[in-house]
């Protein structure tokens, strides 16, 4: 049998050891409690990705497919990129539709993160803003039945720009309907946008507005449709790559009442314009504002979507610390 007698160093060297184990557990406790209240992002593809409306259309499930082999966690679906009718009603062929793309991602282990719309609340004509009140309420059933849980929404534009190329080329900015003023926008984007929150809460959907381009084209602009309407089923979506000038400052802004992020890259040179964008300084303004949620990569260089993709994903995940 082993001695059980302990020489003087022995005892000493033990009893060291023994009141040092508390310390290094409590500092291990605090170590693992700071990574757990570090916020959780998650990366996703916005289909847009693979499709910038110049091309043939990208399936879905195409997208869907590609998203999972890179390993992300979901996909922002574009409604306009799905195979349904954009203005009818939901039937029973297009619910299936919907009921098979939700199958084809949970197969592929990945969650549908948004349903990225297009409307107009800006009109001085009641019908127009009716129409697309009714529209988003049909984007919101749809994102109900694939399980996302936020639409990305617009507040709209003025339409006095013939097309979006020339208004990309005017950075954006456009004259106002003439005979109207920019808070007559506000008033008809404001109440457009509260009568599709009704219809949020009951499907569980937030709706999630851009800073895109018309009365959201500034921080200030977005911030006031939100301000106005105070609802845990509206807040923003920010995209990286909508303010074109002295983005840092205003992506702060707009951070506090952030719920979902679209990514941008420029890959190739950009479809309309190109930004120089630092991902690490976004992912510290996110971080100040403990946000936690998805980052979807909306990738809108010219560079082949194959190479193009997977690249942006690596910029995101180095930044993000993925």
């Amino acid at each position: 049998m082993a001695s059980m007698h302990l020489t003087r160093r022995q005892f000493f060297s033990a009893a060291a050891a023994a009141a040092a184990t508390p310390a290094l557990s409590a500092r291990g406790a605090q170590a693992a409690a700071s990574r757990a209240a570090k916020p959780r992002i998650r990366l996703g593809i916005s289909s847009y990705s693979y499709w910038h409306f110049r091309t043939e259309r990208v399936p879905i499930e195409t997208v869907i497919e590609k998203a999972a082999a890179l390993g992300v966690a979901g996909v922002d679906i574009l409604h306009r990129q799905m195979d349904l009718p954009e203005r009818e009603p939901l039937d029973q062929a297009g619910r299936a539709y919907l009921r098979r793309l939700k199958r084809h991602a949970f197969r592929h282990g990945l969650s549908i993160i948004c349903l990225s719309t297009h409307q107009t609340f800006v009109s001085p004509q009641p019908e127009v803003i009716a129409q697309n009140v009714e529209h988003t309420k049909k984007c919101i059933e749809i994102a109900y039945e694939l399980g996302a849980p936020c639409i990305r929404i617009n507040t709209g534009r003025w339409g006095t720009t013939r097309d979006f190329d020339t208004l990309m080329a005017n950075r954006g900015i456009e004259p106002v309907l003439p005979g109207y003023t920019e808070d007559d926008g506000f008033k008809w984007c404001i109440d457009g946008i509260q009568r599709c929150l009704p219809k949020a809460e009951e499907c569980g959907v937030i709706l999630a507005l851009e800073n895109h381009w018309g009365l959201a084209r500034t921080p200030e602009g977005l911030l006031r449709v939100i301000e106005a309407l105070p609802s845990p089923w509206l807040g923003v979506l920010m995209d990286t790559g909508n303010f074109l000038e002295e983005p840092y400052q205003k992506l702060r802004q707009i951070a506090r009442q952030t719920v979902f992020v679209q990514a941008k890259t420029y890959p190739g040179g950009g479809e309309w314009y190109t930004l120089d964008l630092d991902y690490r300084r976004i992912a510290a303004i996110l971080e100040e504002v403990h946000y936690a949620g998805y980052v979807s990569l909306e990738m809108e260089g010219k560079e082949d979507p194959e190479t193009a993709v997977p690249k942006s994903l690596a910029v995101l995940r180095k930044a993000f610390r993925l």
